[in-house]
């Protein structure tokens, strides 16, 4: 493997018009499987570039210069992460098939590259063990727990740092990258605690249970689009707002009957504490969207919610698409017309919603090649209902599925073809349909809406 892509690496220099001098970067790299004509370079929000594959799969970035620090590349639809420095020189190679569990990286900062994909992958696995095992644990014994399984991480980087030098940001990044995650496991303790003991309160704690929250730095630019640091944050300013809440608001007896005063404190908590634009802006998008999508609330709620989300952050840069979202979920109140979205048939007519429901009692539910045990479980369960409701058409609406793929499940699972349809624009129908979650299905009588924020496992 080294030696291939040592030839690539050679190849994607010679191919180039100058070999790379001083500050300028070369990130290049070889696709097995794309699932993308390009590649594109971002730093935080912003593009920085894009690149074509060539005829044999291969990209390449020439940038005349950098900022130091974390970057991240999307080939469609998959994200990772790359580090580069002035004067890099770097290639990867991936196979879209197995994305991050084939990626490696070669050349200059190859080493903090590989770490963190390593702490990546490891931290999929490492959570379900924690979760399973962890948090049942008295405190105390938690802390234990989670502080050798960090310093066990801590060590591999000090060895990496010894053997390569690594630079003092690159240094931090992966440090933080370790911290946060494990912070975070500290953070969501009480709750997943009580959930798992099935206690009415929250435990107490350790005194210094909470003793790593004096390194927290609630405005570090580097680490914004940082995973286990965003993470951190999102638990970490929730767990605030459960805890002030809930001691300094008398007159609310439970937080989970009023979410409208929980989501709008906890937009004041990252209001008073976080100043870093992209990370506000982020966190605050990250609070509409929960508290709109999953807390399907009164419309005036709602109102309320919007009109104080715009007094803390009407100019974040996430705002018409929350406005978008907001806008969606009025129109798909109990009595409105469902949205004439356009899906497409089996012999390729397109038809809309409005003109699907017509007449006759409906029940959409969604379904996607992608994920084999939903759309099993999804047809068992209408299949089921069909059978007790009568009354009612089920009809299936898919994404996120090719034509050929798409057909060939209709056949073998003998669903009815004249009931299932497509639609090739996943955009259009997750906002004007509020497709969130995939077990959501929209009941309407005639062309009117009875429950948008149904769920097809519940009795209807």
């Amino acid at each position: 493997m080294e030696r291939i892509l040592l030839i690539v690496f050679s190849f994607l220099l010679v191919s180039c018009n100058n070999t790379v001098e001083n500050d300028a970067v070369l990130f290049a790299g070889e696709i097995v499987n794309p699932s993308s004509e390009y590649v594109i370079l971002y730093k935080g929000s912003q593009v920085i570039d894009s690149a074509r594959l060539d005829e044999k799969n291969r990209f390449a970035f020439q940038l005349e210069t950098i900022e130091d620090g974390l970057y991240h590349f999307n080939h469609d639809p998959e994200v990772q992460y790359v580090f580069l420095e002035k004067g890099d020189s770097l290639l990867v190679r991936l196979n879209t098939q197995y994305f991050d569990e084939s990626l490696v990286f070669s050349g200059t900062n190859e080493e903090v590259n590989n770490f963190l994909l390593e702490l990546f992958l490891s931290d999929e696995e490492e959570e379900e063990n924690i979760r399973t095992n962890y948090f049942n644990l008295e405190s105390g014994e938690f802390i234990k727990k989670v502080n050798k399984l960090r310093n066990e991480k801590l060590l591999m980087l000090a060895t990496i740092q010894n053997e390569s030098s690594l630079s003092p940001k690159a240094f931090d990044i992966a440090k933080s990258s370790i911290d946060y995650t494990y912070y975070r496991y500290m953070e969501i303790y009480p709750f997943e605690h009580k959930r798992k003991l099935r206690e009415h309160g929250l435990h107490d704690l350790e005194e210094n249970f909470y003793s790593y929250r004096k390194n927290i730095n609630y405005n570090d630019k580097e680490l914004s689009y940082l995973r286990p640091y965003y993470d951190f944050m999102k638990s970490h300013l929730g767990n605030l707002s459960y805890m002030t809440c809930k001691h300094g608001c008398k007159n609310l007896k439970d937080l989970g009957d009023n979410q409208l005063h929980f989501n709008v404190h906890k937009l004041n908590v990252i209001d008073s504490l976080v100043v870093e634009k992209d990370l506000r802006d982020n966190l605050f998008r990250n609070v509409a969207f929960n508290y709109l999508l999953k807390e399907h609330d009164s419309p005036e709620n709602h109102n309320v919610f919007i009109h104080d989300f715009q007094k803390v952050s009407g100019n974040n840069m996430h705002i018409k698409e929350i406005e978008s979202l907001y806008q969606g979920i009025q129109s798909m109140q109990p009595n409105g017309t469902i949205p004439g979205v356009n899906v497409i048939s089996t012999i390729d007519s397109t038809r809309t919603l409005t003109e699907i429901a017509k007449g006759s009692k409906t029940v959409f539910y969604f379904w996607s090649a992608t994920n084999k045990n939903h759309y099993q479980s999804v047809f068992k369960r209408v299949n089921d209902l069909s059978k007790a409701k009568p009354g009612f058409q089920f009809v299936g609406i898919n994404i996120k599925t090719d034509k050929q793929n798409w057909m060939g499940i209709i056949e073998d699972y003998k669903l009815d073809p004249t009931k299932q349809f497509r639609s090739d624009d996943f955009k259009e129908v997750t906002e004007k349909l509020i497709l969130y979650p995939m077990n959501k299905c929209i009941i309407t009588d005639d062309t009117l809406i009875v429950d948008a924020f149904s769920n097809i496992y519940n009795n209807f």
